[in-house]
C-alpha cells in the first residue's frame, strides 16, 4: 500500500506544477499584452508569444488529461494486482492451515500407535513372564512325577464310581446298584496298597452301611404286582343276582301222537318272542346294569393305579389310602364268597403291609474326601483334564 501511495503523490505534485506553470504563462501573456498595448510597435511579436502560450496551455492540458487517464489505468491494475495477491495469500494460508491439521492428525495417530505398541509390549512381557512361570511349574511337576506311581489313576477311577453311585441313588433311586458301585470303588482303593487312603475307605464303608439300612423293598416289584392285579379286575364276579331264566323246549317231534304238544310248542315259539312271564317264589333283588358294572370295575382299577403311582414315588400314606379304597370297593360291589375275590382281597392286605418308604441319604460322605484325594494326587500333577471323569 505504501508503494501504491507514492506514485499518487508524485502525480499530484506534477499536476500542481503544471497548473502553476500554466498560470504563470497566462500572467506573463497578460503582462505582455498590456505592454503591447502600450507599445504598438511590438504587436507581431506579441501575437507570437500569445500563440506560443496557447500552444503551451493546450500541451499542458493534454498532458494533464493523459496523466489522469494513465493514473486511473495504473490504479486499476494496482487494485487487480492487490486482489490477486490477497487471494494468493489467503489460499496459501488455507493450505497451510489444512497441512497443519493433517500434521496434527498424523501426530495424534502416531501417538495412539505408540501407546498401542507400548501396551502390546507390556502384554507380551507379562505373557512371557507367565509362560516362564508355567514352564517352571511344569518342570517342578515333572520332577514331582518321578516319584508318582501309575496306580494313582485308580483314585480317579474310584472317584468316578462314587459319582456314578450318587447318580444311581438320587436320580434312579437304585440303592442296590449304588451299593455295588461303592464296593467297586473300595476295591480300587484297596488295590493301591497305600495306608493314606484308609480314611477314604472308611467313609466308603460308612456310605455302604447307610445304604444297606435303606428299606430294601423294590418299588418296581410292588408296581408290577399291582399291574398284575389290575388285569384281573375284569374277571372278578360282581355281587349282583344273575338272571337264571331257562327257555322252555319248543322243539317239534315226528310222532303223530304228540300232535297236541307239538302244536303247543309251535304256539310258544311264536308268542314267547313277544311276551315272557316268569314266576318267582323268592324276594326280588335289583340287578346291576351294564353301566353300573363298568363303573365298579373302573373305580377298582383307578384305586389300583393310584396305589401303583404312590409306590413308585415312595409315598407310603397315599399308597395305603389307595389300597384301602380298593378294598372298600371290593367289599361293596364284588361277591365276597368267591375264591377269586377273597384271594384278591388277601393280596391287597399283603401289599398294604409292605413298607415302600425309602429314606435315601442326601449326600455321600466319601465323595468330598475322594475329590480332595484326587486333587492332591492326580489333578495337581496332570492338570484339570481328569475332571472329565
Amino acid at each position: 500500500m505504501a508503494d501504491n501511495q507514492q506514485p499518487q503523490d508524485t502525480a499530484k505534485t506534477r499536476l500542481a506544477e503544471t497548473i502553476e506553470a500554466t498560470a504563470s504563462a497566462r500572467a506573463k501573456v497578460a503582462a505582455e499584452s498590456k505592454q503591447a498595448a502600450n507599445k504598438p510597435a511590438g504587436t507581431g511579436l506579441l501575437w507570437l508569444f500569445v500563440v506560443l502560450n496557447l500552444a503551451l496551455l493546450g500541451a499542458a492540458s493534454y498532458g494533464g488529461y493523459w496523466f489522469v487517464n494513465q493514473r486511473t489505468v495504473t490504479q486499476a491494475k494496482l487494485d487487480a494486482l492487490e486482489a490477486s495477491v490477497s487471494d494468493s495469500i489467503a489460499a496459501q494460508g488455507n493450505r497451510a492451515a489444512s497441512d497443519s491439521n493433517v500434521i496434527k492428525t498424523d501426530l495424534t495417530k502416531q501417538e495412539a500407535t505408540d501407546r498401542a505398541l507400548a501396551d502390546a509390549q507390556q502384554a507380551a512381557d507379562a505373557k512371557i513372564n507367565e509362560l516362564a512361570g508355567a514352564l517352571a511349574n511344569a518342570e517342578a511337576q515333572l520332577q514331582e512325577m518321578n516319584g508318582r506311581r501309575p496306580t494313582d489313576w485308580l483314585v480317579a477311577e474310584a472317584d468316578y464310581l462314587v459319582r456314578m453311585a450318587g447318580r444311581k441313588m438320587w436320580l434312579e433311586q437304585d440303592v442296590r446298584t449304588a451299593i455295588l458301585l461303592l464296593g467297586n470303588a473300595d476295591k480300587r482303593l484297596q488295590s493301591l496298597s497305600d495306608p493314606s487312603v484308609l480314611p477314604v475307605r472308611a467313609l466308603i464303608a460308612q456310605d455302604i452301611q447307610a445304604l444297606q439300612q435303606v428299606n430294601p423293598t423294590s418299588q418296581v416289584s410292588v408296581a408290577l404286582a399291582l399291574n398284575g392285579m389290575f388285569k384281573q379286575v375284569s374277571k372278578l364276579p360282581l355281587d349282583a343276582p344273575e338272571e337264571n331264566y331257562t327257555a322252555p323246549d319248543t322243539s317239534v317231534t315226528d310222532s303223530a301222537s304228540d300232535w297236541k304238544q307239538n302244536l303247543l310248542n309251535v304256539w310258544h315259539s311264536l308268542v314267547d318272542d313277544f311276551i315272557h312271564v316268569e314266576v318267582r317264589d323268592e324276594p326280588i333283588e335289583p340287578m346291576m346294569t351294564a353301566k353300573q358294572k363298568w363303573l365298579a370295575q373302573e373305580q377298582l382299577k383307578l384305586a389300583l393305579q393310584q396305589a401303583q403311582a404312590a409306590a413308585l414315588a415312595s409315598e407310603q400314606a397315599l399308597f395305603e389310602a389307595s389300597l384301602d379304597q380298593a378294598t372298600a370297593i371290593l367289599v361293596e360291589h364284588y361277591l365276597a364268597d368267591s375264591p377269586q375275590v377273597s384271594g384278591f382281597e388277601t393280596a391287597l392286605s399283603h401289599l398294604k403291609a409292605t413298607d415302600i418308604s425309602k429314606a435315601i441319604p442326601t449326600e455321600l460322605n466319601s465323595q468330598a474326601a475322594l475329590e480332595a484325594l484326587l486333587d492332591s494326587r492326580v489333578k495337581r500333577v496332570f492338570g484339570e483334564g481328569v475332571s472329565a471323569l
